[in-house]
């Protein structure tokens, strides 16, 4: 297929048509060669192909408020493949964009992904970047994304991982965050697992600004073999800070679920809480939906897809 080809399939496997609107900033990417980009005043993207993956920086200039939300598609079509990002993200001073990214390995007997970001939001500035994951039936993909990411004072800045569709395979999340006065982190990430499905999130939060916030949110479904793992860290350490760490999980089968909920507070004004729940379906959930009609697995579908479905 030429370049033109793999775009189009690259959306035709998550769903969607090519990105045509002119006013619509896109990238797209199959393994570590770039297909296509387009720009908008105020952001600017630089990619460079490596002999073993691609480096991307991303810039958004000072005061820049992109309207539209950018679309970025990443993936690896055949069975086999590796795909690895270093990607450089700078919001400078007031800026603002949400990025809506697809990764795609509808095929996968044997890809790798990796994803490796270092993310630094600028003064007063708004970032928004939802991950959505497209996989087939087989599984034979192992995600490894990582990220350190800093907020400087009043930035903001809210992830959403969700991984829904197909089987996952192996996925290795990491993400640590330094929020500074003033500042907004919200990170969330939905999981499915099933079959042999392994999936391990660690999110982790310095809260080191006074009156800086932050949220950490899980959501997992874990049926037959699969397992998940899913450690949460979050340190308050100036006046103000305020935090929370959610985790539910639902467990089918012959799943199993750990969550580790670590908070930490190192100031006499500052506030964390945490809550974390682990188990089958609810039962009064379950008896309400079945009364109405639905068989005990369609129900408990329904209470899974609840649990899963985006907050945004």
């Amino acid at each position: 297929m030429d370049r033109q080809e793999l775009v189009r399939a690259l959306y035709e496997s998550i769903g969607e048509e090519c990105v045509t609107a002119g006013d619509v900033a896109h990238v797209e990417v199959h393994g570590n060669e770039v297909l296509g980009l387009h720009l908008v005043p105020g952001l600017e993207v630089e990619a460079e192909e490596q002999d073993e993956g691609l480096d991307v920086s991303v810039v958004v200039r000072k005061g820049a408020r992109i309207e539209q939300p950018v679309r970025i598609c990443f993936g690896v079509l055949p069975e086999s493949g590796i795909q690895r990002i270093d990607m450089t993200t700078r919001m400078e001073d007031d800026s603002r964009v949400a990025i809506l990214a697809s990764c795609t390995f509808p095929n996968a007997v044997d890809v790798l992904h990796t994803m490796d970001a270092e993310i630094t939001i600028g003064r007063g500035a708004e970032y928004v970047y939802l991950e959505r994951h497209v996989h087939g039936e087989e599984g034979g993909v192992r995600v490894v994304p990582k990220a350190t990411i800093t907020l400087e004072e009043g930035a903001s800045f809210r992830t959403d991982f969700e991984l829904v569709r197909g089987s996952v395979g192996e996925i290795d999340f990491d993400y640590a965050a330094t929020c500074h006065t003033g500042s907004v982190l919200e990170m969330a990430a939905r999981v499915s697992a099933r079959g042999d499905d392994r999936v391990r999130i660690h999110e982790k939060a310095d809260l080191v600004g006074e009156g800086a916030r932050g949220v950490l949110t899980t959501n997992i479904a874990v049926r037959d073999t699969a397992q998940a793992d899913i450690r949460n860290t979050l340190t308050a350490s100036a006046p103000g800070a305020r935090g929370h760490v959610d985790c539910k999980e639902i467990v089918q089968g012959e799943a199993v679920a750990k969550a580790v909920p670590i908070v930490e507070v190192r100031h006499p004004k500052a506030h964390v809480t945490h809550e974390a729940a682990i188990g089958s379906v609810d039962s009064k959930q379950l008896e309400t939906l079945m009364t109405r009609g639905l068989s005990e697995d369609d129900a408990t579908e329904l209470i899974i897809g609840g649990l899963l479905s985006p907050s945004y």
